[in-house]
């Protein structure tokens, strides 16, 4: 039986992708790449900040040093940051507050298991800290989705092994990364039906019999 859920958060508990891809479309600006759009942007889906900036650095003639990319990508997550002030309750995605809530309420540990090393101040502004039991964000992992590291380390976290946690995603790169930790999925958001989880639903307020998922 399932003990654990441990939640993705952009696009699942929260969607703040158009204020990553304004952050992002403002560097690449400022770096003379016109070329960046949203089609690059969904390959940044559910991959960590170093890998989203070499999706944009890929349109700069211009090589760039380790230390230089620290610095754009901690110049973008600023930007980042900044748009995130107007970030509330009203942002948190179609049934997710109640999932939180349901799940609480049969005993169910959660997480947040998320590349962003924004995860808590995030779960702060749109009022779902409380409802968790732990995060794991880009604060603590070194690996992006699709290794597992990030749902291991929320695993370990909640005190469970990884075979009792379901993980609920809407990259492929994260499906992978649950299937890689030994995890069940459950996949949401627009592409749910391609991802390969081993549950489906448009999104959470879709799901309507936890107890079979969680048996």
């Amino acid at each position: 039986m399932i003990q654990g859920v441990i939640f993705d958060l952009d696009g699942v508990l929260v969607s703040t992708d158009e204020l990553h891809y304004q952050a992002w479309k403002k560097l690449a600006g400022e770096l003379g790449i016109t070329g960046f759009n949203r089609e690059d942007n969904k390959r940044q889906r559910g991959v960590s900040r170093m890998a989203s900036l070499e999706i944009v650095l890929e349109k700069s003639g211009k090589t760039y040093t380790d230390e230089e990319k620290a610095e754009l990508a901690d110049r973008k997550n600023e930007y980042y940051k900044a748009m995130l002030s107007g970030l509330s309750e009203k942002d948190v995605l179609p049934g997710a507050k109640e999932t939180l809530e349901i799940l609480r309420g049969k005993g169910v540990l959660t997480a947040v298991g998320s590349a962003s090393k924004n995860a808590p101040l995030i779960l702060e502004k749109i009022g779902l800290l409380p409802l968790l039991d732990k995060i794991s964000c880009g604060l603590d992992v070194t690996k992006s989705k699709p290794d597992p590291e990030v749902f291991l380390v929320a695993a370990k976290k909640l005190g469970l092994n990884p075979s009792v946690c379901l993980v609920v995603e809407d990259a492929a790169a994260g499906i992978q990364a649950a299937a890689a930790g030994g995890m069940k999925s459950l996949a949401v958001g627009p592409l749910y039906e391609t991802l390969g989880g081993t549950y489906q639903a448009r999104d959470l307020s879709y799901v309507k019999d936890w107890e079979e998922i969680l048996k």
